[in-house]
């Protein structure tokens, strides 16, 4: 065979080898990307993450020992703004904005946590009135709170905690809803307060919708929102 004819044969078998692995790779690509193979081999296109509730009730780990992740839970946690502050009002009878004062971080139990309410001073008797509208959540009485009141805003996200209560508003009721500035009680001193300066325990809690009235929240300083105007 001469030079030529050898010449000849290698770029005929070179053509022949490239135009199979096109063809072949032409159909490998193809079949990785259709549907029935994403799902095989893509499970994250194929099936969306569990939602909280789900994730709920997943246990935290398999039979193997392995731990599974849970879901992000998206609902969070919002601080008011000012203009829900400018639509409070002072949830004591007779109290102006310039008589309040902040303790929203004064330290309690020996400055083993913080205070996070303010209190609002004022006369045994004198009416307790809501900051907002909202739904009665929760009347309960504590050690520490003594006669309490928890409303929840409309939107689910905040509750208005009162505390100390010397007496509930006659009729008030679990799951009543209230206006703003409508009577839930009188101001006294029961559970831990002190019988010499009765007074109304007022705190801002930022919740997210389905969470109960007793599980943990952020507290919010109410002093700046109910001094805003």
């Amino acid at each position: 065979m001469n030079l030529v004819d050898r010449i000849l044969t290698i770029v005929i078998t070179a053509t022949i080898t490239s135009a199979v692995w096109i063809v072949a790779g032409g159909s490998l690509i193809e079949n990785a990307t259709s549907s029935s193979q994403r799902e095989a081999t893509r499970p994250a296109e194929a099936a969306p993450s569990p939602s909280p509730t789900e994730a709920a009730q997943q246990p935290d780990e398999d039979d193997t020992g392995s731990s599974s992740a849970a879901a992000l839970d998206t609902s969070v946690a919002s601080v008011p703004d000012a203009r829900s502050g400018r639509e409070l009002v002072v949830p004591v009878l007779n109290v102006r904005r310039a008589e309040l004062t902040d303790t929203f971080s004064d330290s309690r139990v020996d400055g083993s946590r913080l205070h996070e309410a303010i209190d609002i001073m004022a006369p045994r008797g004198t009416s307790v009135v809501a900051a907002g509208p909202g739904e009665i959540e929760k009347l309960y009485e504590s050690d520490a709170g003594g006669l309490t009141i928890y409303v929840r805003s409309p939107d689910r996200r905040t509750i208005h905690y009162y505390a100390h209560l010397d007496e509930y508003a006659p009729g008030l009721k679990e799951g009543q809803r209230v206006r703003r500035g409508q009577r839930l009680g009188t101001v006294g001193s029961s559970g831990n307060a002190s019988k010499e300066a009765p007074h109304l325990h007022f705190a801002i809690l930022q919740t997210t919708e389905e969470a109960a009235w007793w599980e943990p929240a952020n507290a919010v300083n109410p002093y700046p929102l109910l001094t805003s105007r």
